[in-house]
């Protein structure tokens, strides 16, 4: 079973589309997936067919330190869900800790009933937020192709080395998904200096933005059921065969974060591309 935590400390970087979508692709390909939705705002829950949970999803870690009683089904065939509940969202700080604890042993304590779990991590430096990289061995990152995005994996990388150091030693930078791809000479250049950066960690297949990708959640289907034939559900597919090719070349999960200046400044685009329109 392979936990893998999907995170971005930017908001809108594409986190809840490529956990919920990757996770539909890996089940099409005959995987069994857990999906884990620590979002307080619930958005993978809702996309999934299903409401926020209640008050047994805050105590099945909480109080269990246990989530197999509220795990359920999805519009998703292979992948089952643990809800997100707005009762996650912490009284004070001394409950926040108390909430991140319960998860850590609720995901130690996982039966081994899935191939894959992946965690829909919510944007934030929150305990919430951190709890899942104190267990997971992988992190997928998705960026959105916008500049203002690269700021949300520079900080990830600086709270990833904390985190090895200090709690997990391994935690491993499994892949940067490319995400929103549109055909602007920005987005071009984001992917661009993303692999300059990352090299070999950026996925080879980007997600692009399509408008079927947006509709999809209004539908309560991921994209491979409600375009199963358009690009979303392509480049997701093309998305989960890399992932599990990675797997299989797995020295390649284990590359080290490359060192240099993990600034957002030295990760932007230069001006003159910003905004700037592809020639169709």
């Amino acid at each position: 079973m392979k936990i893998i935590a999907v995170t971005n400390h930017k908001g809108g970087s594409a986190k809840t589309t490529t956990t919920v979508n990757l996770a539909a692709a890996l089940a099409e390909f005959g995987h069994r997936v857990l999906v884990i939705d620590l979002d307080p705002q619930g958005s993978a829950t809702q996309w999934l067919g299903l409401p926020l949970g209640d008050r047994p999803v805050l105590d099945a870690y909480l109080v269990r330190g246990d989530v197999t009683a509220v795990i359920t089904a999805t519009t998703a065939p292979g992948v089952d869900l643990v809800p997100a509940s707005y009762y996650l969202v912490a009284a004070d700080r001394r409950q926040e800790t108390a909430i991140a604890l319960g998860i850590i042993r609720a995901l130690e304590r996982l039966p081994a009933m899935w191939d894959y779990v992946l965690i829909d991590c919510p944007p934030s430096h929150s305990p919430l937020a951190l709890a899942p990289l104190g267990v997971a061995p992988w992190v997928l990152v998705p960026v959105e192709a916008r500049v203002l995005a690269l700021s949300g994996i520079a900080s990830l990388v600086g709270t990833m080395d904390s985190v090895r150091e200090r709690l997990n030693p391994n935690l491993t930078l499994a892949g940067v998904i490319a995400s929103r791809v549109n055909r602007t000479r920005h987005a071009r250049e984001v992917v661009e200096r993303l692999r300059e950066r990352f090299g070999t960690l950026v996925f080879d297949a980007v997600v692009r933005e399509t408008i079927s990708m947006a509709e999809a959640p209004s539908f309560q289907l991921p994209i491979t059921r409600y375009a199963p034939d358009g690009p979303g559900a392509e480049d997701f597919r093309a998305v989960a065969r890399e992932l599990l090719d990675r797997e299989l070349r797995s020295d390649e999960w284990r590359v080290a974060l490359p060192d240099g200046d993990d600034s957002p400044r030295a990760m932007l685009p230069s001006k003159r591309a910003q905004g700037a329109p592809a020639r169709r």
